[in-house]
């Protein structure tokens, strides 16, 4: 390789013009809709694609498989599932402002359910998507440029005639910005156009006149009026968006809550995790005006009902909802697309501008294309009109001549070389012929049939019908206002076969309010079985159950409803539980596993103690590990607001083997695996933090460790078996700590 071939540069410099050119594909070729037609890439190609397989919406349904394969192959190089998934959005009413594809088939629901697959369903365009978003793509409206490939071409933009980026809205994600674009009301979009057209000044706060605020093909209700100017202006904020609730009376003077519009955000899977927080309020105690949730939504609507009890406080459980739920929920704006070909985030009236100006030069290409036809129709049918008036003339060149050519050329240029006439006085008049080349060709191409007088005036009523139009062109292409004006017009058209009437209301709510009814303070007790399901039961049922609950437990303990239970584990870990979260209720109960309620995994490790949190904060707590480690720790160490913390501190490959509170005068016997035996005093452990490992507290031989640990108070005459014999535990000598003990 030469030195010629070897280009040296700096590789950052590389990198960043790289990362940016890959950067500006994403925004513009693929992730954000361009202002003018308000269509991402996907979605202008697969309506262009329509359009060109004649899947009109007065002609039959044609799979959905055929137009993504085609649209795929001519248009968009990607993958199948992102052009079907671009058409099924189309075609869904409950996520566009105004659906653009009329499909035939399961294209999917407002809960979440998918569409068919592609080779099942069928889709063809709507009339506004024909008529505003495709016409006059034959007049030259707007440019066109190679496909991928090169083998076809491709519109630049769709000549769109609504401000669609405006009622449909936007959601996509570039390389480091995002767009999120509410849909508005076709209707006021329009208003709001032509208010704009009348005063180009016009303001934001004055285009609120016509466009208040987004229409959510869902309904529900704005609930943050005022805070909508300030999206408008800056293109960014947040809406609240509440769903609408209405009361019914049922049977037994009972009532319902009846969800009949939610907010947009809970579009799919977001309904079922409304019933499921909804469920979950109920469960935590959270509310016990529900008796029962059922969902009734069907292709008539939303309708999720709420059985209350008799006595419910309306009120308070709307706000319970409202704050706890996705029932109000905030719709993020971020009104960015591409302007002028790059990004750009635009207010309110800077999109219809934009919009504006590309109806004016949609409009301009038309009518210069349209007047230029005109012209070109207005030259031929003069020509035919002045050979109506010496056709007897015009017969006899065509007779006189021996070829095409010699009549063309008498025709255009009075050339009358070469042709016989019956006189001098039809050579005289043949030499003063003057026709263009287009009119002489006319001549030769017309019909007999149009010497008919009536005919004649059927040509003579075109070129009236042609000269008007023509004065109709040039006066739109030389007076912006006239052009304006005609624009409007269609406008106006459109707003009257389209408009429909506004589905999310505007206003200003106040901030739900949930007022937490303290809760009673009492004592509970704690059962848990040695499989760990743990529950808590009232004190009455545990003294009537007494004899059973301490057999089948391995954990009873009093603590109150307001507290926590701290589980400790093998592995050194304190997993905490608010007691609340427990299942209070009868003693035969199986309760719930403690894995579902904290961040205890039982396959991973082993609790060691369980205990009532505020019982240890007073308490000093002894840790003895695998490996003879042995330490006190300040109870009040473990009172954190986290989930799970590090109870103690582990060597490599230790686990703690005991953990115990400590009280007066109690001893410790530690017993190795070799049946090694030492008696301490409990005192004699030194205090540490919860981070330290601790110091030894039995000298161990080469492959052992401890096997069990137990803690003696006076009076304590603990029996263990070694080798077949009896050990009794408070006849051990109390020795040091840190030595090997005696062996039995």
């Amino acid at each position: 390789m030469s030195d010629q071939n070897i280009i040296q540069t700096e590789y950052s410099e590389h990198l960043q013009k790289s990362f940016l050119d890959y950067a500006m594909s994403v925004i513009v070729a693929r992730a954000f809709p361009d202002v003018r037609d308000g269509l991402k890439p996907v979605q202008r190609r697969t309506l262009y694609d329509m359009y060109e397989l004649g899947v009109r919406y007065d002609r039959p349904y044609k799979k959905s498989a055929r137009i993504v394969g085609d649209t795929m192959g001519k248009y968009h190089p990607h993958g199948d599932s992102s052009i079907y998934g671009a058409l099924v959005v189309l075609a869904q009413d409950f996520k566009e402002g105004q659906a653009l594809i009329d499909g035939h088939g399961n294209f999917g629901s407002i809960e979440g359910d998918g569409a068919a697959a592609m080779r099942y369903t069928e889709a063809r365009l709507q009339k506004i998507t024909q008529e505003a978003y495709l016409g006059d793509l034959d007049k030259d409206v707007v440019d066109f440029i190679p496909n991928y490939d090169e083998t076809e071409k491709e519109p630049v933009v769709l000549p769109v005639r609504v401000p669609n980026l405006l009622i449909n809205g936007s959601e996509g994600i570039g390389v480091g910005m995002v767009t999120s674009i509410p849909p508005h009301n076709l209707g006021e979009c329009i208003d709001g156009v032509i208010a704009y057209m009348k005063n180009p000044d016009i303001t934001n706060a004055e285009m609120m006149e016509y466009i208040p605020g987004p229409d959510f093909p869902t309904g529900g209700i704005i609930a943050n009026k005022d805070e909508l100017l300030s999206i408008y202006e800056t293109g960014q904020g947040k809406i609240k968006v509440r769903g609408k609730v209405e009361l019914e009376k049922a049977k037994g003077g009972k009532e319902r809550l009846v969800i009949t519009e939610i907010p947009y955000t809970m579009i799919g899977a977001n309904i079922g995790k409304f019933l499921n927080d909804v469920a979950s309020l109920v469960e935590t105690r959270k509310t016990s005006d529900i008796v029962d949730i059922t969902n009734q939504s069907s292709k008539e609507g939303i309708r999720i009902v709420l059985e209350l009890k008799r006595g419910a406080d309306v009120e308070a459980l709307k706000n319970l909802l409202y704050k706890k739920t996705k029932l109000e929920d905030t719709f993020g704006v971020n009104m960015l697309a591409v302007a002028d070909g790059k990004p750009e985030t635009l207010s309110l009236v800077q999109i219809i501008r934009h919009h504006v100006n590309f109806q004016f030069d949609v409009n301009t290409r038309k009518y210069k294309t349209l007047l230029s036809k005109e012209m070109d129709k207005k030259e031929i049918q003069e020509g035919l009109i002045e050979a109506c008036n010496v056709i007897d003339l015009i017969i006899e060149v065509l007779r006189g001549s021996k070829e095409v050519k010699q009549a063309k050329a008498c025709l255009t240029e009075g050339i009358t070389d070469g042709i016989a006439f019956k006189s001098k006085e039809s050579e005289k008049m043949a030499k003063q012929l003057h026709f263009t080349q287009n009119q002489a060709q006319a001549i030769l191409d017309m019909r007999l049939h149009r010497l008919v007088g009536l005919e004649i005036e059927a040509l003579m009523a075109d070129h009236n019908e042609t000269l008007a139009k023509i004065a109709e062109y040039q006066d739109y292409l030389s007076n912006r206002a006239s052009m304006a004006k005609h624009i409007m017009k269609e406008l106006k058209a459109y707003k009257k076969e389209y408009e429909r009437a506004r589905r999310t209301e505007i206003d200003n709510l106040a901030e739900a309010v949930v007022e937490e009814k303290p809760i009673e303070v009492k004592d509970v007790v704690f059962l848990m079985d040695r499989f760990g399901y743990a529950k808590t039961i009232d004190l009455a049922t545990y003294e009537r159950n007494k004899e059973a609950a301490d057999a089948e437990n391995k954990y009873v303990f009093v603590c109150k409803n307001v507290g926590k239970i701290c589980i400790f584990t093998d592995h050194g870990n304190m997993h905490s539980i608010k007691t609340l979260d427990l299942p209070f209720g009868k003693f035969r109960d199986k309760g719930v596993p403690i894995d579902n309620l904290s961040n205890y995994d039982s396959k991973q490790e082993r609790f060691i103690y369980v205990c009532d949190l505020d019982a240890i904060a007073g308490q000093k707590m002894i840790f003895a590990t695998k490996t003879a480690m042995i330490k006190q720790v300040d109870g009040t160490e473990f009172v954190a607001s986290k989930r799970t913390i590090a109870a103690t501190k582990l060597a490599d490959d230790d686990l703690v083997l005991n953990v115990s509170p400590l009280t007066e005068g109690m001893t410790m016997v530690m017993r190795s695996a070799k049946e090694a035996f030492l008696r301490i005093a409990c005192d004699t452990i030194p205090e540490k933090k919860k981070t330290a490992i601790g110091v030894r507290g039995m000298k161990l031989d080469a492959q052992d460790e401890l096997q069990a640990v137990y803690f003696l108070t006076e009076g304590d005459n603990r029996v263990v078996e070694v080798k077949g014999k009896e050990v009794s535990l408070n006849r051990l000598h109390i020795g040091n700590r840190d030595t090997k003990g005696v062996k039995r």
